[in-house]
């Protein structure tokens, strides 16, 4: 079966969806038939650049920043489509082709002009005012957010969701997305990832390390995490957080390590991977995960739970569904419960361990990459039949 992936984001760009797109890529070339042939042909397009490196990596076959004409012949020439978020372009030429095609769901891009569902200039939820037609209110926050009119946005979300309803399924990634983008033939398929080794104990330094691990982005709420470590830090010393990774809120968050007097409490390592990114983690016995938007799975959060790390979240969509009763959670931008939640860690060690068994199983049971290669398959393979 010639399967097309488009994804407008891909290796070498870092993030979630780079990470299950590839890791899906990879496992459905090495899947198998009921005679034991190779079952899928896969090709991935994106807008991304090459690095220096190029391509050579890759298993699969990787058409870099493919224009209209060029799109249109890959897609003449599959048998299924699948598309890593809803985009206009490439769902129009499938539906013209009259391929089938899916959609998964990373984020609400189908539902909401910034994609985040966060309304502005406030930071709240939104409560979902474009599927209500509350379209003013949709410009109002476009305007707040980017300082533009809105308008081409606005007619741009109208045609995504109309195109996506014509896909012949709609992925989402938990059950929160399912009910929030309220799509027709919706399915769900959990993100999966390979089992992996358990996390190392902890060296015995006295402090419980606290770590936040991703990109330095304003709807990750890392503002929270600091606040809370704030709190603390006026009772007791005996902890430590890592902020392991980067991006464009770095300097503001130096900026806050200083007014908040942190700087013997936390440190930033940058963006870290591979061996860098587990020597990092060494010492580190709960991962904090303070997001200030409805999170639509929380690959971070499904990787240190599979390493049986104790996981501290926020209430927030799937990142709540993911984790389940198999860690701490907190209201969504409360640094004041966060900060119970930490201090309940520090007065009772034992939950780290406990909880982060707890956590190592549900991962096991839910999180399986063989079973999101597997679910996929069975899907393209109905959709052809």
């Amino acid at each position: 079966m010639k399967l097309l992936i488009y994804s407008h984001f891909f290796a070498p760009s870092v993030g979630g969806v780079e990470t299950i797109v590839r890791s899906l890529a990879e496992g459905l070339i090495e899947h198998k038939d009921a005679h034991g042939r190779q079952e899928f042909e896969v090709t991935v397009a994106t807008q991304t650049a090459a690095s220096p490196a190029g391509d050579q990596a890759f298993a699969f076959r990787v058409i870099r920043q493919p224009r209209a004409a060029a799109l249109w012949r890959l897609i003449r020439r599959c048998d299924v489509v699948h598309l890593a978020g809803p985009a206009v372009l490439p769902m129009a030429l499938a539906a013209l082709a009259r391929k089938p095609f899916v959609v998964e769901h990373h984020g609400y891009q189908s539902i909401c002009l910034n994609g985040l569902l966060v309304h502005q200039p406030d930071g709240a939820t939104c409560p979902g005012h474009f599927q209500a037609r509350h379209y003013s209110e949709c410009l109002s926050c476009e305007r707040a957010a980017t300082g533009r009119n809105g308008l081409l946005a606005l007619v741009r979300t109208i045609i995504r969701n109309r195109l996506v309803r014509r896909a012949k399924a709609n992925i989402a990634v938990s059950v929160h997305v399912e009910r929030r983008v309220a799509l027709p033939n919706s399915k769900i398929i959990y993100h999966g990832i390979d089992p992996a080794a358990p996390a190392p104990e902890s060296a015995a330094s006295g402090r419980v390390c606290f770590a936040y691990v991703g990109r330095f982005v304003p709807e990750k709420g890392i503002e929270v995490l600091l606040k809370a470590a704030a709190a603390i830090r006026k009772q007791r010393s005996d902890f430590a957080v890592k902020l392991i990774g980067d991006g464009p809120e770095r300097r503001k968050l130096e900026e806050l390590i200083v007014r908040h007097n942190l700087q013997d409490t936390v440190a930033i390592t940058g963006f870290l991977v591979g061996h860098a990114l587990q020597e990092a983690l060494r010492d580190v016995s709960v991962v904090v995960m303070p997001s200030v938007w409805e999170e639509t799975a929380g690959l971070s959060a499904i990787e240190q739970m599979m390493r049986g790390r104790l996981v501290i979240a926020s209430q927030a969509g799937g990142l709540a569904e993911v984790l389940g009763d198999a860690g701490l959670t907190f209201a969504l931008g409360s640094s004041e419960e966060l900060s119970r939640c930490m201090l309940e860690v520090l007065d009772q060690p034992s939950l780290v361990e406990s909880l982060g068994r707890q956590a190592g199983l549900r991962a096991q049971q839910l999180f399986q990459r063989s079973r999101m290669i597997a679910e996929h398959a069975a899907l393209y393979r109905q959709l052809v039949r």
